[in-house]
């Protein structure tokens, strides 16, 4: 634990968890063995002198909201300048690494492998499948629900509560599974 971490009322986090300064944690959250909350975030920006990347400050914090439950080995990294936030009663599987500046709404599932790029929102009610890879400044919008393996272009919104996408680039199911028919034709 870091210096100035808040935990709530009845967390349990288990083995090997790290939970890095200026982390929240509210009531009720559980958080799995070997995990890492609050870490630095992969922010660079290229030095016009020498070519060089350099780390961006990451001076942000980590707020997890009340029931949250995290799975073994995932990692969530705190904002750059503002906050990482994860809704109330999120559901978040083992090996799931959430980047620098994400809103993760409220009651989103989020299975195993998925990757968020930094300052990317999943609305309230979300579903992503396992291994779903979403890029940077993306929006996966209220209620849409995307298949394993989906992936998401950066600054792309995904919209439609109940609509199902897959596929790489997502598409709605309808049309992904054109697609499959057409490339079994050939």
């Amino acid at each position: 634990m870091g210096d100035g971490v808040v935990v709530g009322r009845d967390c349990n986090l288990q083995a090997r968890v790290t939970v890095y300064p200026g982390t929240v944690l509210g009531d009720r959250v559980v958080v799995q063995a070997g995990a890492v909350l609050g870490s630095t975030g992969f922010g660079y920006a290229r030095s016009a002198e020498t070519g060089e990347y350099l780390l961006f400050p990451q001076q942000g914090r980590l707020v997890v909201d009340d029931d949250v439950e995290i799975g073994a080995n995932t990692t969530i990294d705190r904002g750059a300048l503002g906050e990482t936030r994860i809704g109330r009663g999120t559901k978040i599987d083992n090996l799931v690494h959430i980047g620098h500046n994400c809103v993760i709404g409220k009651s989103v599932i989020i299975a195993a492998q998925t990757g968020i790029s930094g300052s990317s929102v999943v609305e309230d009610g979300a579903i992503l499948g396992g291994q779903v890879g979403i890029g940077e400044h993306a929006t996966v919008g209220a209620g849409v629900i995307l298949g394993g393996g989906a992936g998401v272009l950066s600054g792309k919104k995904m919209r439609g509560a109940g609509e199902v996408f897959w596929g790489r680039p997502a598409r709605p199911l309808k049309e992904y599974l054109k697609d499959l028919a057409r490339l079994k034709k050939r």
